[in-house]
């Protein structure tokens, strides 16, 4: 395979994994940072730019995958999908974590009180 390939499988895991807060958020009702939000990707975007910020996403990272092709690609094509996967995902994690920490001690504060 030619290096442009693992750049797309790599490019691949990254939309793919984008996909998901984006579209559970999205289908669940509930604003979510979007790169659409004031400010940009720290702000809450509505429920349907959401979904349709994960459609997008899907539709990219499909073409990616095909275009790097992942699955004829082998093990090394595999490990750097994965590897786009595994670091989008952490970044958002940090990301994320730093943007909403109100909502999880008002999330844990709710679930609390139903113990009470």
């Amino acid at each position: 395979m030619s290096w442009y390939n693992y750049f797309f499988c790599f490019f691949a895991g990254m939309f793919l994994a984008n996909v998901v807060p984006h579209f559970v958020h999205g289908i669940s009702g509930d604003p979510f940072p979007t790169p659409f939000a004031h400010p940009p990707g720290k702000g809450l975007s509505s429920p349907t730019t959401n979904v349709v910020w994960a459609l997008v996403n899907l539709i990219v990272g499909y073409v990616f995958f095909r275009v790097g092709k992942i699955s004829s690609g082998g093990n090394l094509a595999l490990a750097v999908f994965f590897a786009g996967i595994a670091a989008l995902s952490t970044w958002l994690s940090v990301l994320f974590a730093k943007i909403k920490p109100a909502n999880r001690s008002r999330k844990t504060t709710h679930a609390n009180s139903f113990l009470v």
